[in-house]
């Protein structure tokens, strides 16, 4: 089998809030791969608010012919050839978002070449369904009232059991531009009563994780996230610090009670290794595109088994083949926590889906179709051009 041509497609999508994740990348960037025996595969490529389209669509276009004539199931050769190929230039964040569209359409051809789901190759299943959290279940919410009704609704009304949110409203312009690393008193005691009101109304039993999105110092970070634990009992703490202050997560990790998470910004398997080595997270939380596809996520998982660390992949605002994707790494490990999503994506990936996918009571069910076992639908992609 020899890969013939591959092509790349873009799709709208709405997250459906009014606060700042409405505002990230608005398109996601699909790869369609070809081969001469009528068998295609698809991948995702990065989509960020700080990756446009038009980059990434070029950046496939530049790659694509040291794929075309190549053997699609000669996947890890081929992951490695398209990464050392930018070792000079930096082989991490476009570099993997890129890779990771070409490895997720391989994995998908080798799965329907074989006849199998992708989970199979990957050594099996561990479970039938893959618990979820709810992401993005607050929209338009602002007050602790706004958030506690939210729950009401969108959490205990469709039976999940986890979500994560950022209460602290204040920060949200600093999502991607950290400054001094500080919250206001009334910003950070409005964050404490909103994760209160939601946690009056979700019961103890439900799991709050909260998501810190890089915004702090050192002391604000141990702060916030013990006032949390104390008062909440939150399930984790994430993201405390920017992702690069490998010794100051260290001092927030020793000096806090809140079980932390990591690694929606770390690259590779090569970057979680100090994380393990360090005991710098209970959690973790690599994205699947953003780290290099499938299997980088399945390597990153087995070095975390090792650890007896558990893993909860990153996808929000990641689109339906990520999403898939990542199911089957988690069905295929030990290891696994929950995997994240948005309640108000569901209805966007599947209108690109030629098949929906199904989530129950907070948990998704993968079908037994070979390979990611979903279709896009072409048709609906090539209006969009």
């Amino acid at each position: 089998m020899k890969i013939t041509n591959i092509s790349t497609y873009s799709a709208d999508f709405n997250m459906g809030m009014g606060q700042a994740l409405s505002k990230t990348n608005s398109k996601w960037i699909f790869v369609k791969i070809d081969t001469d025996e009528g068998i295609h595969g698809w991948g995702e490529v990065g989509t960020s608010a700080k990756i446009s389209e038009k980059l990434m669509s070029v950046a496939v276009e530049e790659v694509r012919n040291i794929f075309i004539g190549e053997n699609p199931m000669d996947i890890d050769r081929l992951w490695n050839k398209l990464f050392r190929l930018f070792s000079y230039m930096g082989s991490r964040g476009i570099t993997t978002s890129l890779l990771a569209g070409f490895d997720i359409a391989l994995w998908d051809i080798k799965g329907k070449a074989s006849n199998m789901p992708i989970y199979d190759l990957l050594g099996g299943s561990y479970r039938e369904k893959i618990r979820l959290y709810c992401n993005v279940w607050f929209s338009d919410c602002y007050t602790p009232e706004d958030y506690a009704a939210a729950a009401k609704k969108n959490l205990l009304g469709l039976n999940y059991e986890a979500c994560k949110l950022d209460p602290f409203l204040e920060m949200t312009p600093f999502h991607t531009m950290y400054q001094d690393g500080f919250i206001s008193q009334k910003g950070e005691e409005q964050g404490y009563d909103i994760v209160e009101a939601v946690r009056e109304t979700v019961g103890d039993r439900f799991e709050i994780l909260i998501d810190a999105h890089g915004h702090y110092n050192v002391p604000n970070a141990i702060r916030l996230s013990n006032n949390l634990f104390e008062r909440s009992n939150i399930g984790w703490f994430e993201e405390p610090l920017p992702p690069e202050g490998i010794s100051a997560l260290k001092q927030v990790k020793e000096n806090t009670n809140a079980p932390i998470c990591v690694g929606e910004r770390l690259y590779t398997r090569y970057d979680f290794l100090p994380i393990f080595q360090n005991n710098l997270a209970e959690f973790i939380m690599p994205d699947l595109v953003w780290t290099g596809g499938i299997s980088e996520l399945k390597k990153i998982s087995t070095m975390a088994e090792a650890y007896y660390i558990p893993v909860s992949p990153h996808i929000v605002p990641g689109g339906p083949i990520e999403f898939l994707a990542s199911a089957h790494v988690m069905k295929s490990i030990p290891n696994f926590y929950r995997l994240e999503h948005a309640l108000t994506l569901v209805s966007e990936h599947n209108k690109y889906l030629e098949d929906p996918y199904e989530i129950i009571n907070g948990e998704l069910y993968l079908n037994d179709k070979p390979g990611l076992g979903f279709e896009l639908n072409e048709a609906i992609l090539t209006k969009m051009r």
